[in-house]
């Protein structure tokens, strides 16, 4: 399955990078269909382009920066 679908992620795959995969492929699908888009404008009170451009800045960094984490 991973070959095929590389967002399903494999036994190495953290927590971090799972929510990633997930938010980047949910932008994504937003990206391919222009209703939603209009749906999530008019229900901000903001332009589409407006929506657009920050769906496109979230899919950089779609979880922030990375936790260090103490595995002690």
């Amino acid at each position: 399955v991973q070959s095929k679908y590389v967002g399903t992620g494999n036994a190495d795959t953290d927590k971090f990078q799972w929510l990633q995969h997930h938010q980047r492929d949910s932008l994504a699908s937003y990206l391919g269909h222009n209703t939603l888009y209009t749906y999530m404008a008019v229900a901000e009170n903001e332009s589409i382009a407006r929506i657009k451009y920050r769906s496109m800045e979230r899919m950089l960094r779609p979880c922030g920066p990375r936790i260090p984490r103490d595995d002690d």
